[in-house]
């Protein structure tokens, strides 16, 4: 690190390890909010709790913390600062307690201390810092329930309740090499794009019969199998930055009766796409595929079921001409020495919502680690600093 040092890289460590200290799996964040606000009041940094609601699928109901900067000129840009508090369900597979917060050789271990508790600390000390500086934009801090989970409710609600219409560019810092397209990124490294998904729920009827006479029924479970196969070669498409789309069969699940045709199965699978790429085509592709295979079987395509119908994570890609990501470009040679790797995300979260639905420039940059969602994840604690500091320097020059 040069001489760019903002906040104080042991205030900043310890912040982490207490949040780590505080089990907050997706749909259970409530302990981990109230922690995150009570850290913002005590520092008149005046947060709210912003409800997030959704009672007819999940049934959840929890809070984001959220906090404002206002600055001097209000024709100057507005800034997001975006981190989730969630994490996975705790894996069963840790040596020692998931929750530990250990520190050991430059590395802090726990379950999402990674993902992303290390990217929550980091804008936790910055708008602390930020708090400090005169500066023409406004910053807006948000810290959000669900990413982890299976719609991103809380990020969901910041854009559908207006929080994001009047901001003008967005930071997560989500952990970014690790995740990134290509095994080769290192931080720093500026992540300005990330590809979409769409998750198919495939439904396959075919006609019961007792099992020992399969030719007078027709199976809905190798039809289904037929189905994912079909589905695995779909030409996908291809982005200049985004690189591949891709097919993922997830879940197959058909047949009950020990002696018996199954004449129902549920298919599931997973579609990453790029830029380019629709609902509408996506949906074509699948019907495309499985009407070649000519199946006896009724096969109807849907889309998971979402609380509403413009809860997407869309492909996106920012400019890397963008003010923002000059500004973070110049802040990371500044606070590491080293000019940042520009990257690419292989997969989804919140940042679509911002990058696409939002339309916000939207630029990810974390700390790295490794393991994550399993057992072992850990975050470099050098990093956490390095990338708190280059969200202050880049802030403040954007904004100031």
């Amino acid at each position: 690190m040069t001489d760019a040092r903002v906040v104080d890289p042991d205030a900043t460590i310890d912040l982490l390890q207490e949040m780590v200290r505080i089990p907050s799996p997706y749909f259970e964040e409530h302990d981990l909010a109230d922690f995150v606000y009570a850290w913002l009041a005590d520092r008149d940094l005046a947060p709210e709790y912003h409800h997030v609601s959704e009672p007819d699928i999940t049934g959840y109901e929890g809070d984001n913390v959220v906090a404002r900067l206002e600055g001097n000129d209000p024709d100057a840009p507005t800034l997001l600062l975006n981190a989730h508090m969630d994490t996975v369900k705790l894996v069963e597979d840790w040596a020692e307690d998931p929750c530990s917060g250990r520190i050991e050789d430059g590395k802090l271990y726990g379950q999402g201390a990674c993902d992303m508790k290390g990217g929550l600390a980091a804008i936790m000390v910055a708008f602390e810092a930020l708090a400090e500086r005169d500066l023409a934009g406004d910053v807006l801090f948000t810290a959000v329930v669900d990413e982890e989970g299976p719609y991103g409710l809380g990020a969901d609600r910041l854009v559908r309740d207006g929080y994001t219409d009047d901001c003008d560019a967005a930071i997560v810092t989500e952990p970014g090499p690790v995740l990134s397209q290509g095994d080769d990124v290192e931080n720093p490294a500026l992540v300005l794009g990330a590809r979409g998904r769409f998750l198919y729920d495939i439904t396959v009827r075919g006609k019961a019969a007792h099992g020992s006479q399969p030719e007078k029924g027709v199976n809905a479970v190798v039809d289904a199998g037929r189905v994912a196969e079909a589905l695995t070669d779909i030409e996908v498409g291809t982005h200049p930055e985004l690189g591949d789309g891709s097919v993922c069969p997830l879940l197959l699940d058909g047949g009950s009766q020990t002696l018996s045709v199954p004449e129902r199965a549920r298919l599931m699978v997973d579609r990453h796409v790029v830029v380019g790429e629709s609902e509408a085509d996506v949906r074509a592709d699948a019907e495309t595929a499985i009407a070649a295979l000519d199946l006896e079987s009724e096969v109807d395509v849907s889309f998971r079921e979402a609380p509403e119908p413009d809860i997407r994570y869309g492909p996106y890609v920012t400019d890397p001409d963008h003010p923002l990501v000059g500004s973070l470009r110049g802040a990371a040679e500044r606070v590491t020495g080293v000019a940042p790797a520009i990257a690419y995300f292989s997969s989804v979260g919140d940042f679509n919502y911002f990058g696409e639905r939002a339309g916000l420039p939207t630029v990810i940059v974390g700390p790295d680690g490794e393991n994550i969602h399993g057992a072992g994840e850990f975050v470099y604690t050098d990093e956490v600093v390095e990338v708190a500091d280059i969200v202050v320097e880049g802030a403040s020059d954007l904004l100031g």
